[in-house]
């Protein structure tokens, strides 16, 4: 063994929990009409509509997720797109970690569809048995067409690449240190969880082409590599470290949305969904008790082209109307400097807000001209009336429309938004 790895032999005692084809296979559990059918979820089914979510069956005519409906269409004419059910995905979500949590209290969820169940501390336990457990309880006690792929490590990111790879050995597979050399071996960098071609390109010019070299390579070496402290978690992440079981890891948030032709011909529909991702984004930061400092803004249209703005504020701010009047007034500059049509209009096609370098309550620095304290009180009081008694009991001036355009939309990782009250039976 090479002198830089890591001399420890831990035991695989963390499972990485997998829903496969998560969205579609909630949709083919409560219609069992879909089954065996290639079916994909989609933000909304018009022609060009984007595909979030595939059935195995939709997988294997060799469709990908990201692609819009009338180029699917053109490859599967039998497909059949289903619009998105956000609230259906939570309630099944809950349900599996409730189930999870049966054997174990450290249950950490990691997106709406991926789990980490840590059994460190639960030194009687056998991982492969609860393993096995795991994935009949899904389907006896959740849904008998929701399969999931469960890898067991000794740390989470090495559980994940186990899922991974599982798939295609029934759906179980453990890494230990006696046969982790054997599953690198046969992997290409690209193959890691979290190693995407750019990095690949750049490991590859330090001269790591490998993950089983890269396992083996000088910490110090991989630091520079990454030019950053990431290179020595990647060695952490190889040798058995445990770096990844964080429940809220956020850098930042982000809400987007695509916009169909026929609803981007209204203008009021395009403004009101401007201001619903803005008011998500407040709700998701009052609810971590964060303020933001960087604020970004996307706007992508029908002909291929975006326009892109990001800026850093000094005071921090966490509520949608500040969020929607610094977008707005960075807009009116730009067309004013460029005498442009309005970055909102008729030919947008996606839009897309996200806020990052945050900062906590308690680290906060005041404003001297504004009751900062009454203010996140009211935010919070208000977000947790709409909690309880529905969105509707409370609305403030700004939310007020004709009628209710905007829909409930979900991403692979917004569980972070979930709360422990969610997670009940």
């Amino acid at each position: 063994m090479n002198q830089n790895s890591i001399h420890v032999k831990p035991e695989p005692r963390v499972l990485f929990v997998d829903m496969n084809s998560f969205f579609a296979r909630c949709e083919q559990q409560v219609n069992f009409w879909l089954r065996n059918r290639p079916v994909g979820v989609c933000v909304y089914t018009g022609k060009y509509g984007c595909v979030i979510s595939l059935s195995t069956e939709a997988k294997e005519r060799g469709l990908k997720a990201g692609m819009r409906l009338n180029d699917v269409m053109a490859v599967c004419p039998d497909f059949i797109p289903v619009e998105s059910n956000p609230t259906r995905y939570r309630e099944f979500h809950t349900r599996i970690i409730n189930v999870l949590k049966v054997y174990c209290n450290d249950v950490v969820p990691k997106s709406i569809d991926e789990a980490i169940i840590n059994l460190t501390n639960y030194d009687q336990s056998d991982p492969l048995t609860i393993a096995r457990q795991i994935k009949r309880d899904i389907l006896e006690k959740v849904g008998d067409w929701l399969e999931c792929s469960v890898g067991i490590a000794p740390n989470a990111f090495l559980a994940k690449l186990a899922s991974v790879r599982g798939k295609k050995t029934g759906g179980l597979m453990m890494i230990t240190p006696q046969n982790i050399d054997d599953v690198l071996k046969g992997l290409k960098l690209g193959d890691l969880p979290g190693i995407g071609g750019n990095m690949s390109y750049r490991l590859e010019r330090g001269g790591i082409n490998t993950p089983l070299e890269m396992r083996y390579a000088n910490p110090q070496r991989l630091k520079t590599i990454f030019k950053s402290i990431e290179g020595i978690y990647w060695h952490y992440r190889l040798n058995f470290i445990e770096t990844n079981i964080v429940a809220h890891d956020y850098h930042g948030m982000q809400a987007m949305r695509q916009i169909s032709a026929e609803k981007r011909k209204n203008i009021d529909y395009i403004e009101q969904l401007f201001m619903t991702l803005c008011l998500t984004l407040e709700k998701r930061m009052v609810h971590h008790k964060f303020y933001c400092k960087s604020i970004g803004f996307t706007a992508r249209y029908e002909d291929g082209s975006r326009w892109d703005d990001g800026f850093a504020i000094t005071l921090p701010v966490q509520d949608a109307v500040s969020l929607m009047r610094m977008i707005r007034l960075r807009m009116e500059k730009f067309e004013l400097r460029t005498n442009n049509a309005p970055v909102l209009n008729a030919s947008i096609n996606s839009m897309r807000v996200a806020v990052t370098n945050f900062v906590n309550t308690g680290n906060m620095f005041y404003n001297l001209f504004e009751d900062m304290e009454r203010k996140d009180t009211a935010l919070k009081t208000m977000h947790e009336i709409k909690n309880k008694f529905g969105s509707n009991k409370l609305i403030r001036a700004m939310e007020m429309t004709d009628s209710k355009v905007i829909n409930d939309v979900i991403g692979f990782g917004s569980v972070k938004d979930l709360t422990d009250l969610d997670y009940k039976s």
